[in-house]
């Protein structure tokens, strides 16, 4: 895949369903050989999860990752996208 038809992207993810967390993990690790980085923060206060995914592939793919991830049940997922 040559550098011109990726896209670097962020995926913030806000999990307020601790039930879906293992589906999650599963629809991540299918993209996992794009992911630059994770970073997870459990905030106890609110009892919710973040989640922060930086990822380097196709729009399309980021795009299913995405929508996949927001349609899970008490999952929020927003991407922001580099414009390179």
């Amino acid at each position: 895949m040559e550098n011109s038809d990726t896209r670097v992207a962020v995926i913030s993810i806000i999990v307020e369903n601790p039930d879906s967390v293992p589906k999650i993990n599963e629809i991540l690790h299918l993209a996992a050989d794009n992911i630059i980085g994770r970073m997870g923060i459990p905030y106890k206060k609110k009892n919710i999860n973040i989640i922060s995914i930086v990822i380097d592939t196709k729009l399309d793919v980021i795009r299913t990752v995405s929508g996949k991830l927001g349609r899970l049940p008490g999952v929020t997922a927003k991407t922001a996208y580099s414009k390179k």
